[in-house]
């Protein structure tokens, strides 16, 4: 007899921490026959509007010796942890070192950019303990800033190592990278 575990298809790990899969959000909907794979693993029409004006904005002011990754690029800093990215900012440099295009990337990147949590945590670990645990790992690992843009209540978190985490409405200016401000409210302007 198989475990659950095992009937779960491998497309709907999210990303693996300390080996274990973290599914996408709703991935119980799919086993229970109520929703078809592409709607766990699409984003809403918001989120990718977020998404797609921030590459927009910043493919016309960063600088060139950066280089944007979206599409939740993998990050793969240790042996059965990999994580994924909505948006990532590199320096290109750093992307020269690396040996294999088609695997994960061992480089951290400068800021990693989420817009809300795509994984579901498991009874063990709550959605605030994710996020949490993410946001630490990734700036343990070299990221120099994570912020985090929360569509239901429609705030921005930024988190930096050795920093105190702020936390502001979409209406508030906030920098991603070397002087460039974004504000969401502003960015996307639905309302």
């Amino acid at each position: 007899m198989k475990s659950i575990a095992q009937s779960i298809p491998k497309s709907l790990i999210y990303e693996v921490v300390d080996g274990q899969p973290i599914y996408y959000k709703g991935y119980k909907d799919y086993l229970n026959g109520e929703k078809q794979i592409e709607e766990i693993m699409g984003c809403s029409y918001i989120q990718s509007l977020i998404v797609t004006a921030l590459v927009c904005l910043l493919g016309t002011q960063l600088d060139k010796k950066y280089q944007v990754l979206t599409s939740e690029v993998g990050l793969q800093f240790k042996e059965k942890r990999r994580r994924a990215a909505d948006i990532a900012i590199f320096e290109k440099a750093e992307l020269k070192k690396v040996k294999d295009p088609n695997k994960y990337l061992n480089i951290p990147p400068k800021i990693v950019i989420e817009v809300d949590i795509k994984a579901e945590p498991e009874k063990a670990m709550d959605t605030l303990s994710y996020f949490h645990k993410k946001t630490d790992e990734l700036l343990n690992n070299g990221v120099e800033k994570v912020i985090w843009i929360f569509t239901d209540s429609r705030k921005v978190m930024i988190a930096e190592e050795a920093a105190s985490w702020q936390i502001s409405d979409w209406s508030v200016d906030v920098e991603i990278i070397d002087s460039i401000k974004v504000n969401i409210e502003k960015l996307i302007d639905i309302d």
